[in-house]
């Protein structure tokens, strides 16, 4: 049988033949993630099995990343029971403070997952790792917690959408603009339970870190995983990231069988804008017209990568975020943190007048440092948009790329980066 790129990596994993979408499988994880606010659920899961003892405790990563630094009793209790269980499991992979960074950010840098792997999480987000070839997917606590104990869990065999991407790269067109071009075009439910698989030869300019981002949305729109094939940028990225040198190239068998086949020609995009109140409700910049903002977000598991911060970084330079405006910069990891330190962005940030705040997930769920009142609109890089997602369930949330946030910040209403005149 010729096999998807899903179906490829799911038989890695199984011992029974894979014969095609809706088989009922059983395969064992190469790795186990849970972070502060679902790990709790699962420890609670994993004491209720009565188990003693994880499968493997170099294959579990916890990451307190959603509601730190701790912003009250509340989530220190949270991650508290996060850090005792770390301790009493012996688990390496345990991340916090200084340490940490958002989830889905650290695990590529820290070369924990890889092309061919199974990762499950307990986060929605964990699809974002199919950017690097692996079938990544989020399950929920109960389902994480049997997954720590066995080291294996069940998948239903899901059906494969082919996305080509074709065309060149335009200036601002990024992996933020591909996926929400993507789920514009067949909404939140579009792909429910399917894989979503990229290829096509945009791929060949498209860096590692946009395809975190593509894969990252595949859950907005419905998918069970977003999978990218392991190239040599794949294997590049990796070995930087301190990967072994084993890693190989992976793809799907020619001639596979798709439920669907669409084509995005990304040399006619322009930067695309989630309007509220889902991620389908998409436009491309033009139309969304000059709305007001109160708010600026970059950062995110979606975008708040070094290449994000340069994008930003760029358009912010020598220039002053608007008056009445909030703009909060959050890279996405310490390594980030310190290499845009490094480089300079950082400074661009503060003399812009932006708020550069901690690693961490913050505002991108109503959170912390950056929670919107009633009546307030924001434009981010995150990657939902729902109603009182941010804050006030009378606010409203923009979703959009780097570019497209960092000029919007300095003009103080939604606009295209290309409207922005060089300054003198």
């Amino acid at each position: 049988m010729r096999q998807c790129l899903a179906e490829k990596i799911l038989q890695r994993h199984c011992p029974e033949t894979i014969r095609g979408p809706g088989q009922i499988v059983q395969c064992s994880v190469t790795s186990v993630l849970a972070n502060d606010i679902t790990a709790p659920l699962t420890i609670d899961s994993f004491r209720k099995m009565g188990a003693g003892q994880v499968f493997d405790p170099e294959r579990i990563i916890l990451v307190c990343d959603h509601f730190t630094p701790n912003k009250d009793v509340a989530s220190a209790e949270q991650v508290k029971i996060v850090r005792e269980f770390a301790r009493e499991q012996g688990i390496r992979h345990y991340y916090e403070g200084g340490r940490a960074g958002v989830e889905h950010a650290l695990l590529p840098e820290a070369g924990l997952v890889g092309p061919g792997e199974v990762v499950i999480g307990a986060d929605s987000h964990t699809c974002t790792y199919g950017g690097l070839g692996a079938f990544a997917t989020g399950l929920g606590s109960t389902d994480v917690a049997a997954a720590m104990v066995l080291g294996e869990t069940w998948f239903k065999v899901p059906e494969s959408v082919l996305v080509r991407l074709t065309g060149r790269l335009p200036k601002h067109i990024g992996g933020k603009d591909i996926i929400l071009a993507l789920i514009g075009r067949i909404g939140v439910d579009g792909a429910r339970y399917k894989a979503i698989e990229f290829v096509g030869e945009t791929l060949q300019e498209l860096e590692v870190e946009a395809r975190l981002t593509v894969a990252n949305m595949a859950i907005e729109a419905g998918g069970k995983a977003g999978l990218f094939p392991a190239d040599e940028l794949t294997l590049d990225y990796l070995l930087g990231s301190g990967r072994r040198e084993d890693d190989q190239l992976l793809a799907a068998d020619a001639g596979a069988s798709y439920a669907e086949e669409i084509e995005i020609d990304v040399g006619s995009l322009e930067p695309q804008v989630a309007c509220p109140h889902l991620p389908e409700n998409v436009k491309p910049v033009s139309q969304v017209g000059r709305l007001a903002l109160d708010q600026v977000v970059i950062g995110s598991c979606t975008n708040g990568r070094l290449s994000d911060l340069r994008v930003a970084a760029d358009i912010l330079k020598g220039r002053k975020v608007a008056n009445g405006l909030r703009l909060i910069v959050l890279p996405a990891t310490p390594a980030i943190y310190a290499q845009a330190l490094q480089e300079g962005l950082l400074q661009i940030f503060l003399e812009s007048g932006a708020v550069i705040g901690p690693p961490t997930c913050g505002p991108c769920l109503g959170g912390h440092m950056g929670i919107l009142a009633g009546g307030e609109r924001c434009l981010a890089t995150t990657n939902r948009n729902f109603k009182g997602r941010m804050g006030s369930l009378e606010s409203e949330v923009y979703l959009a790329g780097p570019a497209v946030a960092a000029v919007s910040a300095v003009a103080g209403f939604i606009c295209h980066p290309a409207d922005l005149e060089e300054p003198q």
